[in-house]
């Protein structure tokens, strides 16, 4: 019997791509299903009784919920498949590492600069730039996070490339010039199949964040 593979998810959700790109990583067909967040179904309120939030992926019946904690299982349960973890325990306790420190970091702070203004604006602009170049140091010269292997820290840090756009004109942030490798990175995973057909437009997703800044009353 084939798995029966749910994703409860929202389109422009950074958490959601995450779980969207490893399952394309893998190969595994699935059902995404849109939740209205402001009206939120009955199975996601079954399934997520705890926090209530997407994504959650319900894998035969089951619910597994935050997102890098879904990529680890997805790796886990196909693990036959194009791996997205090392088989090094160290380097998959430094890959956990970094995909945790973009969890707690950037989400956070990146909408704090598109989604505020003024002192709080720039005290979180200020902290994201520090957070940039520390991820450009772990970078290095490599191709990916996990060297020559797309994997779990790229999983967890590509969504936010779709936000490099409003950075810039929000934030006035020249992203180009002060993170060439990270942007150089986003273009690579560009070209994975996995990450284009998952990534909006950065221009949809501007659009997204000015309306959230319209409903904030913030310009």
């Amino acid at each position: 019997m084939a798995d029966e593979v749910i994703l409860l998810d929202v389109w422009a959700s950074p958490f959601g791509m995450r779980v969207r790109i490893a399952l394309r990583e893998k190969g595994i067909k699935f059902d995404w299903r849109a939740e209205d967040l402001s009206n939120k179904s009955p199975l996601l309120l079954k399934m997520n009784p705890v926090t209530k939030q997407i994504p959650v992926l319900i894998h035969n019946g089951k619910p597994v919920c935050e997102s890098l904690i879904i990529v680890q299982y997805i790796d886990e349960v196909w693990k036959d498949r194009t791996p997205l973890l090392p088989s090094d325990p160290y380097e998959r306790a430094h890959a956990r590492f970094w995909g945790d420190y973009v969890d707690k970091k950037i989400y956070s702070t990146a909408r704090q600069v598109c989604t505020t203004k003024g002192e709080p604006k720039e005290a979180a602009k200020k902290e994201l730039i520090q957070c940039f170049k520390t991820l450009e140091g772990e970078l290095g010269d490599k191709a990916y996070f996990g060297g020559k292997t797309f994997g779990l820290v790229d999983i967890a840090l590509i969504p936010f490339y779709g936000w490099f756009h409003s950075l810039e004109t929000i934030g006035n942030l020249n992203m180009e010039a002060e993170f060439p490798k990270l942007v150089a990175w986003g273009k690579r995973c560009l070209e994975k199949e996995s990450v284009s057909q998952t990534l909006p437009d950065q221009l949809k997703v501007h659009d997204f964040l000015l309306g959230i800044r319209k409903k904030l009353g913030i310009e």
